[in-house]
């Protein structure tokens, strides 16, 4: 891979962590105005694009689906040590639907359905994917 290429890899990587990272403090804010549902739906957006911003550090350019688990089996391949990641992966997706459809749903609504305690959770792991990611990115260009 040229040195050009490098450089693209990681000015994209660092527009996706950025943007990660504003998902994590739109989390927060919205955990704050106890918008419970859609703090946990911004932290799984949070790690989703923070997975996404490690695969295209790396020359990936197959980053779609919005799944943080899926993302991470194939950071995984890459960087093994990631693999301590799945638990949180695995939680913060089950936010990606019923946060936001009604129909996700088998009654009520999800300002109704999710709480304090929910988005809480989804803020942590969120923090600790994003953390890991920049960690691993850091090691990369070292």
């Amino acid at each position: 891979m040229s040195g050009g290429a490098i450089n693209q890899n990681r000015v994209e990587a660092e527009r996706w962590l950025k943007t990660a990272v504003a998902d994590l403090k739109a989390a927060r804010w919205n955990a704050q105005g106890e918008f419970f549902n859609l703090a946990c739906f911004t932290a799984q957006q949070a790690a989703e694009k923070a997975l996404k911003a490690l695969l295209l550090s790396t020359g990936e350019r197959d980053v779609r689906g919005h799944s943080a688990l899926g993302l991470l089996e194939k950071a995984v391949a890459l960087r093994p040590e990631l693999c301590a990641l799945r638990a949180d992966c695995r939680v913060l997706d089950r936010y990606y639907m019923p946060t936001r459809y009604p129909d996700a749903l088998p009654e009520g609504s999800p300002v109704e359905a999710f709480g304090p305690e929910d988005a809480e959770d989804a803020l942590s792991r969120a923090e600790k994917i994003i953390t890991a990611v920049r960690k691993a990115l850091e090691e990369s260009h070292a």
